[in-house]
């Protein structure tokens, strides 16, 4: 598949939706793990579609961490977006999801920071 850093930041910001819509439903029918799952691919996808743009191939960044600090060495505003919280890139694919509420929104958060400061800086 010819993958493009805008159909990345195309799928993120339709992930990052889906997680906003599902946060907003009444807490006690609120699926979690589609939250944290949504906004996981949106963090993600930002990160991958922004290094994209700049010719770096992520094929060996296999975690966001690895991700974010290429992303920091290209622009050092990336810096001001605060990934405390967001854990989900040390566990394995199938556990990395967290469904404790906090977590959750965390992961969200972080998604949508990405979201905003791209646009800010025009990316997308």
């Amino acid at each position: 598949m010819n993958t493009t850093p805008k159909h990345l930041f195309d799928e993120a910001v339709n992930k990052l939706n889906q997680a906003n819509k599902e946060l907003y439903r009444p807490e006690e029918d609120v699926v979690t793990f589609l939250v944290c799952q949504n906004a996981h691919f949106a963090i993600e996808n930002y990160l991958k579609g922004f290094l994209m743009l700049h010719k770096i191939d992520t094929d060996n960044l296999s975690t966001v961490d690895n991700l974010y600090e290429e992303c920091k060495k290209i622009n050092k505003k990336f810096e001001g977006i605060d990934l405390a919280g967001f854990d989900c890139s040390s566990h394995e694919a199938e556990s990395r999801f967290c469904n404790a509420n906090s977590k959750v929104s965390r992961c969200f958060e972080i998604a949508d920071s990405l979201d905003t400061f791209l646009r800010k800086e025009k990316i997308i």
